[in-house]
């Protein structure tokens, strides 16, 4: 073998390695992303679940003279009926794991607007931008619960009062900024978000004309 051809073999060769190398740390990094942002939802989930329990528990004791017990079954009613108000602490503990459902619900909700928007991630980039989105995503979780989920699973229509305002206000703070605070964190940097297409154009001749390939004959 000739030293050119020993050469070019060699360079050939490291080449191939260094794209070896360039496409394992691409994987590595990717699976790496997607465990940041299986974490950031598991932490939505939680967060949000405690604190949106802490205070509707307060609420459900402090202010509308009930228990924390009564909150939970008529959580579970929702889905189980009436009965689960008579259904001590079963029914209750029902309730507790739908109400930690719904929060990862929710926080796997505004994961999937989060990848697929660039608006809210620019809005989240902004100063305050967690407090903003929440003022919207909170009363948007409990109008929806409230006025759709609620009542197609109870089958009974929704009550608009002072306690609907309270929630729809509370739902915010509550609810809203654990969410998005807990996604919202590296969100620009999330691999499964989605980034507009750069297109290239064409090269250009020396005389500013586009060049065109010509077809084989």
């Amino acid at each position: 073998m000739e030293p050119r051809d020993r050469q070019q073999k060699a360079a050939g060769s490291r080449e191939a390695e260094a794209a070896g190398e360039t496409e394992t740390g691409r994987t590595s990094s990717s699976e790496d992303g997607k465990v940041r942002t299986l974490s950031r939802l598991a932490i939505a989930g939680v967060v949000t679940a405690v604190v949106d329990g802490l205070f509707s528990s307060v609420l459900s004791v402090a202010f509308y003279h009930s228990t924390v017990t009564r909150l939970f079954q008529g959580v579970a009613s929702v889905l189980l009926g009436p009965s689960a108000l008579d259904g001590g602490a079963r029914t209750a503990a029902i309730g507790v794991l739908m109400h930690v459902g719904v929060a990862f619900g929710w926080s796997a909700v505004f994961l999937l607007l989060v990848t697929r928007s660039a608006w809210i991630r620019s809005v989240l980039a902004s100063p305050q931008g967690a407090i903003k989105v929440a003022s919207l995503y909170g009363p948007f979780v409990w109008m929806v619960m409230s006025l759709a989920v609620i009542p197609l699973l109870a089958h009974r229509p929704p009550a608009i009062n002072v306690r609907w305002w309270v929630q729809l206000i509370g739902h915010i703070p509550f609810v809203g900024f654990p969410i998005v605070w807990s996604i919202g964190r590296g969100a620009s940097r999330d691999p499964m978000a989605r980034r507009p297409v750069v297109r290239k154009s064409p090269p250009k001749s020396r005389s500013g004309a586009v060049a065109v390939a010509e077809p084989d004959e």
